[in-house]
């Protein structure tokens, strides 16, 4: 008789990635919350949260989360309708941790508060939260987003205001499914595009007819959406055609009354990524909503909301660039190839350190708009975050996907399976370039700027040119956007070509001024000058890329 087989032993294989503190190995985060939030803030609670996203247990709530996606219970047993959503309790594991740490309140929770004023830095302080959140687990953040973005759209109404910030700012997460008003905390999703018009939301045809007395506010909808964020919110913000016009409106999931409101969920979206959490399809039923700001004044009304969300994309699409490169960089320093680490191979160094620049830049460049953000009183700031905030979304937005499919090979087949976390990455990074407007959507807006308030674009400029000035590329790239902006007749046809080049002189001139030298080179070089390059690990021979390495994601 053969005697059994003896398992092989596993050899050559880098250790889990987890239990990872993400603030402490995480330079540029560190140093850009520091210089950006300023003083006064809880640093120590920051940096618990960030060693509890990089945790073993952390990590795997947000696998749970996306192995198993919520479901649509349309119907009770009886044939009643229900219009629930079930989530996995890792789902709603992931979303106690992060409602308490601040990702609904951070920016917010003076409004609550007797006497208290805005803290310095808190739009950067909760952007720090997110870019941690987002690599625990990326979907479930998608609400929280939502609910914060929303608080400037609601203070538009002060009577709803009033009955709903308490809620929606509280530290806790209360996942019942039943009226916000005996709850213990509440979220808000975003229902705005239709299956006729996406984006052009002026072609929005659901119907808002008053009811009642016009004091009220109250009005009743009928029509769909074809795309509900998040339809276990509590109540959502939607659009629709009032008698004078595209107007906003706040729908609670149930009415004053008790009984379920009006929205029929007709089926969850089968996307690609972002799996833990749902966006639905739904109908109007006669659905009662409650008029947010003036009539015929929904997009601008909104439109702040959309400008926070926007800010989010970006950082968390930031976030998880840094996520799929330290996964990279710790597969490199632990796997062996030809009888040495593959970290040591000059074409994988060359490689992450690429790639370890795109990240810096990036974080950089999005924690430089949230200071903006927190200083829209001074009109510099107002002018950055006006033309900019596009800007970083549109650019950081799309660094992420070739950036996260380079990580994935450097893993090799390890990366492309979903035993592992960065093929989960790689599914969920063009969410960020979609949601809250396309490439191009984000374009045409810059060029609404350019056309309507040429002003703010001279401020930012300006103070760019202050740092490109001891800079060649970086005034040589000034220069460009300065030409392109003096040929209106090609304007139209070079707008992507100005909108990446004010992002990555905006991002150069945040490095320049607060990098270390050697990251700021290689960066500004390698990105504005030189030959041209489509791939990582290019153009960047003559720098230390194991330094840059070791300053991205160091070794233990």
């Amino acid at each position: 008789m053969l005697p059994p087989t003896a398992p092989h032993e596993v050899t050559n294989q880098s250790p889990p990635f987890a239990d990872i503190d993400l603030l402490a190995t995480d330079a540029a985060l560190a140093e850009a919350v520091a210089r950006e939030a300023g003083e006064g803030h809880d640093i120590p609670a920051l940096a618990a949260f960030a060693r509890y996203c990089g945790s073993a247990d952390a990590l795997e709530l947000g696998r749970q989360a996306n192995a198993h996606p919520p479901s649509l219970q349309a119907f009770d047993q009886k044939g009643r309708r229900r219009d629930f959503v079930e989530y996995h309790p890792a789902y709603h594991a992931l979303m106690t941790e992060s409602v308490a740490a601040g990702l609904i309140s951070g920016a917010w929770d003076h409004l609550i508060q007797d006497g208290e004023v805005p803290r310095p830095g808190r739009n950067v302080i909760r952007a720090a939260r997110l870019y941690l959140a987002v690599q625990m687990e990326a979907g479930h953040v998608c609400p929280l987003t939502m609910t914060s973005a929303a608080v400037p759209a609601l203070l538009a109404a002060p009577d709803l205001a009033e009955a709903w910030l308490p809620r929606l700012l509280s530290p806790s997460y209360d996942r019942r499914f039943r009226p916000a008003h005996t709850k213990t905390g509440a979220t808000i999703g975003m229902g705005m595009t239709e299956k006729q018009g996406g984006t052009d939301v002026r072609a929005n045809t659901t119907r808002a007819d008053p009811a009642g007395h016009p004091a009220t506010g109250e009005y009743i909808l009928t029509g769909h959406k074809w795309f509900l964020s998040a339809p276990m919110s509590d109540a959502f913000l939607v659009l629709a055609q009032a008698p004078g016009g595209l107007s906003c409106f706040l729908m609670p999931r149930f009415r004053p009354d008790g009984t379920l409101n009006g929205l029929h969920l007709q089926r969850l979206k089968d996307k690609l990524g972002n799996r833990s959490n749902a966006s639905a399809e739904v109908e109007f039923d006669r659905a009662h909503a409650w008029l947010v700001g003036e009539e015929g004044r929904g997009v601008a009304t909104i439109i702040g909301m959309v400008s926070a969300t926007r800010l989010d994309c970006a950082v968390s699409s930031a976030g998880l660039m840094r996520l799929a490169m330290a996964n990279a960089v710790h597969h490199a320093r632990h796997r062996f190839v030809f009888g040495r680490p593959l970290l040591e191979s000059p074409v994988m160094t060359e490689v992450l350190a690429d790639m370890a620049l795109d990240v810096e830049a990036a974080t950089a460049l999005v924690f430089r708009l949230a200071r903006a953000v927190d200083h829209v009183d001074d009109p510099r700031a107002r002018a950055f975050v006006r033309l900019m905030t596009p800007i970083v979304k549109y650019w950081v937005c799309k660094l992420a996907p070739p950036l996260v499919a380079e990580a994935m090979e450097c893993l090799g087949g390890n990366g492309y399976v979903e035993d592992g976390l960065v093929a989960r990455l790689y599914r969920e990074v063009p969410v960020n370039s979609i949601w809250e407007g396309s490439g191009n959507v984000m374009v045409l807006d810059v060029l609404r700027v350019l056309q309507r308030e040429p002003d703010v674009v001279g401020m930012v400029v300006e103070d760019l040119s202050e740092v490109a000035a001891s800079d060649p590329h970086l005034k040589a790239s000034l220069a460009r956007v300065e030409a392109i902006l003096h040929d209106p007749r090609s304007l139209d046809r070079r707008a992507r070509q100005l909108v990446e080049i004010l992002a990555v002189v905006a991002a150069g001139a945040v490095l320049r001024s607060h990098a270390p030298p050697a990251i700021a080179d290689a960066f500004i070089a390698s990105r504005l000058s030189g030959a041209p390059r489509a791939t990582y690990g290019q153009g960047i021979d003559w720098t230390d890329a194991r330094a840059i390495i070791e300053r991205a994601f160091p070794g233990a």
